[in-house]
This record gives C-alpha cells, sequence and structure tokens, in this order.
C-alpha cells in the first residue's frame, strides 16, 4: 500500500491578510480570486470520471493544480478530457492505476453516484486527498464507512456541494442560526420534480464502453441508453433521483441553517409518485438484483415529505414550485437560492448586524478564506485543515435525503434513531440501510494488493 503522505509544504504566508480581506465584505466575495503558485510548486492532480459534471470538476482541479492521469470506463469521455492537456495527461480504463502512481496527490471523482464510495475509499487509503461530487453515497451505511475511512486516514475531503462557499447561502445560514428567525425554525426546501419514461429497449453496449464495470456494484442487466451517463440519477439503483440530486444541495444548507450538520431527523414522513414501479413492490428483493420491473426511470416525480427533529424544529422537502430555501420562525422569513437571498430580516440588517453575521460566515468557512470551493479544498490540502464542505455533515443531510426517498418507498412513517443511525423498531426499513453488493465491484475496507 502506498504510505499516507506526510504534510506538505506551508501554506500560504499571506493567508492571513487574504482572509480579512475575504470577510470584510461578505455579500460581494468573488469566488475567482485563486491563488497563484509556480509550476514546481502545483500539487499532481488525477480525475476519476470525465463525463459531464466529472470533466467541470477535474478541469477546475487542473486549473488549479497539474492533471497528470484521467480514467474513464467510457474511452470517449477520457479522450475528450485529456485533450486538452497536449499530451500530458495519461488516460486509464482502471481507476485502479492512477491510484497506484505515488506522484498523484490529488483525485477528483467525478463518477455516477454508486461508484463514489467505492473509489473514494481506495483513493484515501492509497494516501490521496479527494474531491468528491455530491452526492457522496448510494446508501447510508455507505456514509458510514466513508466517515470512518476519513478518520483512519486523516486525508483532507470536499465534497462537491459548492453552496457551502455561496455567499447567499452563507449569509442565510449565518441569520438562521444567529436566532434572527425564532429559535424553532422549519425549512422548505423547494427542489423541482423528477422526470418519468419508460420502458426502454435494450441494445449493445457502445464498444467504448465497459458495460459491466459502469453497473458496478449494482445488479447486472442489459444495457439500456437511458440508464448511462447524465440520466442515471432517475434511477433506484445508481441514485436517488431528485430528493439526492438537487436534495444532496438544498437540504444540506436547510440542516446547516437549523444546526444540524451533526445529528438527524426522529421521524420521517411523506408522499410521491414513483414511476414503473408496482404497488407491491419488494425492494430489499430489487436492490439485491432478484425481481425486476419495467425498464424505466423510477425515482419520485413528485413529493412532498417533513424530516422532524428532537427539538421540533422540521425541514420539508418538495418538488416545488420555485427552486430555492425558506427558512421561516416566529420572528421572521427569508428566502434563498443561486440567484437571491431575499426577505424582511436581510432588508433590515443593520451595519453591526452585518459585522456580527460576518463573525458567524467566518466561523462556518472554517477560518478559510472565501475564494471559491475547488480553491478552498485546495488550500486545506496544504494547511490539512477541514473542507468546508466536510463528509461529516455532507453524510448526515444525505442520510435525510435517503430517509425521504424510504419513508415515500414504504408509504409510511419511519422514526429514525439519529444517535445509532439505525431504523426504531422496523427490521424491513433497517434492511435498506446498506444494499447488497456485486462482486468483484464491491467496496472494501483496504484496497487491492
Amino acid at each position: 500500500m502506498i504510505s499516507l503522505r506526510r504534510t506538505r509544504r506551508d501554506f500560504l504566508k499571506s493567508s492571513t491578510s487574504i482572509l480579512a480581506a475575504g470577510f470584510a465584505g461578505p455579500y460581494f466575495w468573488s469566488d475567482s480570486c485563486d491563488a497563484a503558485e509556480s509550476g514546481g510548486d502545483k500539487l499532481k492532480v488525477a480525475a476519476i470520471g470525465v463525463g459531464g459534471r466529472g470533466s467541470g470538476i477535474g478541469h477546475d482541479a487542473g486549473g488549479k493544480g497539474v492533471m497528470v492521469a484521467c480514467a474513464d470506463i467510457d474511452r470517449r469521455h477520457a479522450e475528450r478530457f485529456a485533450a486538452k492537456y497536449d499530451g500530458k495527461c495519461e488516460i486509464f480504463a482502471d481507476y485502479r492505476k492512477i491510484l497506484d502512481r505515488q506522484d498523484v496527490e490529488i483525485v477528483t471523482i467525478g463518477t455516477p453516484d454508486h461508484w463514489h464510495v467505492k473509489i473514494a475509499i481506495e483513493a484515501m487509503l492509497a494516501g490521496k486527498d479527494v474531491y468528491c461530487e455530491k452526492p457522496l453515497t448510494l446508501t447510508i451505511d455507505e456514509g458510514k464507512q466513508i466517515c470512518a475511512t476519513v478518520r483512519q486516514t486523516k486525508r483532507v475531503f470536499q465534497v462537491g456541494t459548492q453552496q457551502r462557499s455561496d455567499a447567499r447561502f452563507l449569509l442565510a445560514v449565518a441569520i438562521a442560526r444567529s436566532g434572527r428567525l425564532g429559535d424553532k425554525l422549519k425549512a422548505t426546501c423547494s427542489i423541482g420534480g423528477g422526470p418519468g419514461g419508460g420502458p426502454f429497449p435494450t441494445a449493445q453496449p457502445p464498444a467504448e464502453l465497459d458495460w459491466d464495470a459502469w453497473l458496478g456494484q449494482c445488479p447486472a442487466v442489459p444495457y439500456t441508453k437511458e440508464r448511462c451517463h447524465g440520466s442515471f440519477r432517475w434511477w433506484l439503483e445508481y441514485s436517488g433521483g431528485k430528493l439526492t440530486d438537487w436534495g444532496a444541495h438544498h437540504v444540506d444548507i436547510a440542516h446547516w441553517g437549523l444546526g444540524k450538520e451533526g445529528t438527524g431527523p426522529v421521524e420521517i414522513q411523506g408522499e410521491g409518485s414513483f414511476p414503473n414501479i408496482p404497488a407491491d413492490f419488494d425492494l430489499v428483493a430489487f436492490f439485491a438484483g432478484q425481481i425486476q420491473i419495467p425498464n424505466g426511470y423510477n425515482t419520485a416525480t413528485q413529493f412532498h415529505i417533513d424530516l422532524t427533529f428532537a427539538d421540533g424544529s422540521l425541514i420539508h422537502v418538495q418538488h416545488g414550485p420555485d427552486n430555492g430555501i425558506w427558512f421561516e420562525g416566529e420572528r421572521g422569513r427569508i428566502f434563498v437560492n443561486r440567484g437571491r437571498i431575499s426577505g424582511e430580516p436581510v432588508d433590515a440588517l443593520t451595519t453591526a448586524d452585518k459585522e456580527e453575521l460576518d463573525e458567524e460566515i467566518k466561523r462556518l468557512y472554517k477560518g478559510q478564506a472565501r475564494r471559491g470551493h475547488m480553491q478552498n479544498f485546495f488550500d486545506c490540502v496544504k494547511d490539512r485543515g477541514e473542507p468546508v464542505s466536510d463528509v461529516f455533515s455532507h453524510h448526515r443531510e444525505l442520510s435525510s435525503c435517503h430517509l425521504c426517498n424510504l419513508a415515500m418507498l414504504l408509504k409510511r412513517k419511519l422514526r429514525w434513531d439519529p444517535d445509532k443511525e439505525d431504523f426504531v423498531g422496523d427490521e424491513q426499513a433497517s434492511a435498506l440501510v446498506s444494499r447488497p453488493q456485486r462482486e468483484p465491484y464491491a467496496i472494501r475496507s483496504s484496497i487491492r494488493t
């Protein structure tokens, strides 16, 4: 096994002055203010999974470090990605070849969701720091595993929930946590409905694609174009639909604003519409590959779910309208999304209020200069700090997203113990905290020898 990397070179000597400048005007920070580094000082980067969003985060990291390799089981994706680097980015089909390279210090992971945890765990055990796209996990149990591996290896790990680096969301979270809206809050997350479609025809996979490897831990099924690449998220086998796609962003901010980043709800109840799922659907047998259902999109298209916490605070997740988050309490209400933050409590902020919130925002951002989500990761790799979107809080909020799906699929109120991270008195629900994994793609506690 590759030895764990030592503490790297000192962080930028100017960090203190940059930090002070960065928090002087919290509402107008720029994400483009990246630190300049000499070529010899740049981190060696490799990208795993470089189609769609994976190429975006890979190129972002490649612009801040030195991109030396990429891996994708679809050769077309890898060739298109590597073309930007003038022959200096080596192409692999097997990501493990990247993990074997001792020169690679950072990996980005932009694969479909069901591959995230296996690759991330193996990367950390190989001594790499990791930036992985959201949603990080396919199941609640995977979240437990990846948290344990971060603790074990002490790797720096940033999850791609970039709203945590956005000034609007940081301000909204600071206001919600300040008590200005009230003591017991409700957060409403509108994340948009999911698509329906199918049944779809099966076909032979493209010659450039290793379909069995793409399926990974999930049950073996014939190739279907609509299962693959960008539309994978509309299949329960590989993702959680809108609940884990946009939910990974907005439910995260809701957890953060309510101060619930270290815990979870105690009750979950909701209803939703799932296309192509029979009334007598057996989830456990389905995820084990023992039964088949119509070959079409099967994640929720419409939904309303309540997540109730022990202190009575609540997160409501719905398909619409108006993509964004409302925080409300007995003293006021605000709205935030990627375009605006609004509401009377925002308009009423005084200079003294803003200075006070500025300090809370600095604390939320863990003392780092807010210079963009990927740059936050690179800064933390250098000083070995914890990134703003750490795996521990992401696991908690994404568990809430998984719980939403399970409550709707099981069609009943569920009780959850956030300390034990298991259902209370419900063996059927507890059986769904994890899933059977197909060999040879099961998640291991250590990399191959």
